[in-house]
């Protein structure tokens, strides 16, 4: 059994309402549940958490270390274009992560097209909606667990 903990940036409280026509119009807690579900089914936990302040984040991610976890899912949102120091804190605890996006960053802005995570990721996930959440769970299962299957 692995420990696994789901990490979301700001403004991902409001999903449901924020843009449905961005990024859907399930809602976080929903998404989550969801999530909780499909990593108790693999023999797994989770643990998830969403702050719309940086070093709320960034402490969340040097408890992991503390806590033992074995594997983060983590869907910066508009950090991920800013956040040089959460990804200082995802390089300090070496606890393996994939990053996670609701909407294709590449069909938006520019200014989105740049992730401070992608090159430090096992893999990422772009653009796939809510679905994103149960997939990087799989991938979290197949990384810990090589060869079992998904």
């Amino acid at each position: 059994m692995a420990s696994l903990l789901l990490i979301n940036g700001p403004n991902l409280n409001l999903l449901g309402s924020r843009e449905p026509e961005v990024y859907g119009s399930a809602q976080l807690a929903d998404i989550e549940a969801r999530a909780t579900e499909l990593a108790a089914a693999r023999g797994h936990t989770l643990a998830c958490f969403q702050s719309n302040a940086e070093h709320e984040l960034i402490n969340r991610v040097q408890q992991a270390r503390a806590d033992a976890t074995d594997f983060i899912i983590l869907n910066p949102g508009a950090f991920t274009h800013t956040s040089i120091a959460l990804r200082d804190a995802l390089l300090a605890v070496a606890i393996p992560f994939v990053e996670l996006h609701l909407s294709n960053t590449f069909a938006r802005e520019q200014f989105r097209h740049h992730s401070y995570f992608s090159d430090i990721a096992t893999s990422c996930l772009i653009g796939i909606g809510p679905f994103g959440y149960e997939l990087a769970i799989l991938a979290a299962s197949n990384y810990l667990a090589p060869g079992e299957g998904t």
